[in-house]
């Protein structure tokens, strides 16, 4: 394979990407708390070896996938009535005890499990400010969370919500639609702003998502065209020297 060819092989590698990327971001639009990312690529040049190029040649340049970029925009707020449904307004994140270890999340649907302890929507318990699960009695019957991460009943104080916030939101891994893990120790938000009966939803907006995806699956098609263009093109080379000799 020629240059051309090595060529539009990272251009179709990049649009397969950024077009695996934007399917996720689509899928999730109703995800609570879900985050839309973006393909980040770069232009890696390949430089002539001799010093000054001859002329009419230029540098050629790959498309090399470099990382994924998180929008953290904050998603539209929505009233559920649901006392235990808890939104972050700002920055922040709750955290969740699962079997892999600590995770934070901005989906603050929340409900009781069999042992009365506040889970989220896959069942993991929600840590209060201790770093332990929030239970109930099971006579606490009107649950009340307070701006400030505060958990009430009319039995008294139960304990704190633990919201937390990270020096670079851009580090933290994502694990599914929901969940975050990190390798740097979170940061206890001192104020934060939290809203009962709300569900924070996805930041994805539905129509630009697939807007966008469109314009990728063009671009995917006409670098692949232009991929088997390329392939004809070698083939009648190899079979004209063929014929002369």
């Amino acid at each position: 394979m020629d240059t051309p060819g090595y060529v539009i092989l990272s251009r179709l590698g990049a649009q397969l990407r950024a077009t695996q990327v934007l399917a996720n971001n689509v899928a999730n639009a109703d995800t609570p708390g879900f985050r839309a990312e973006r393909a980040i690529f770069v232009q890696h040049l390949e430089r002539h070896r001799d010093l000054a190029a001859p002329p009419g040649q230029r540098e050629v340049a790959y498309a090399l996938d470099r990382a994924t970029w998180r929008d953290m925009a904050p998603g539209a707020v929505s009233v559920t009535g649901n006392p235990l449904d808890v939104a972050i307004q700002g920055e922040g994140f709750f955290a969740v005890e699962t079997p892999r270890g600590e995770r934070y999340t901005r989906a603050g649907r929340f409900a009781l499990d069999a042992e009365r302890r506040l889970v989220d929507a896959e069942g993991h318990p929600v840590l209060d400010a201790r770093g332990m699960p929030i239970a109930f009695a099971i006579n606490d019957s009107r649950i009340e969370i307070r701006g400030d991460g505060t958990v009430r009943t009319e039995n008294g104080a139960v304990g704190q919500l633990r919201v937390v916030r990270f020096a670079d939101p851009q580090r933290l891994q994502a694990e599914g639609g929901r969940l975050f893990a990190s390798d740097d120790p979170p940061e206890p938000v001192e104020r934060p702003a939290l809203v009962q009966g709300a569900v924070e939803g996805s930041n994805v907006s539905a129509v630009q998502e697939i807007t966008r995806l469109t314009i990728e699956l063009r671009e995917f098609q006409f670098a692949a065209q232009f991929a088997e263009r390329e392939g004809e093109r070698l083939q009648t080379a190899v079979e004209r020297i063929l014929r002369r000799r």
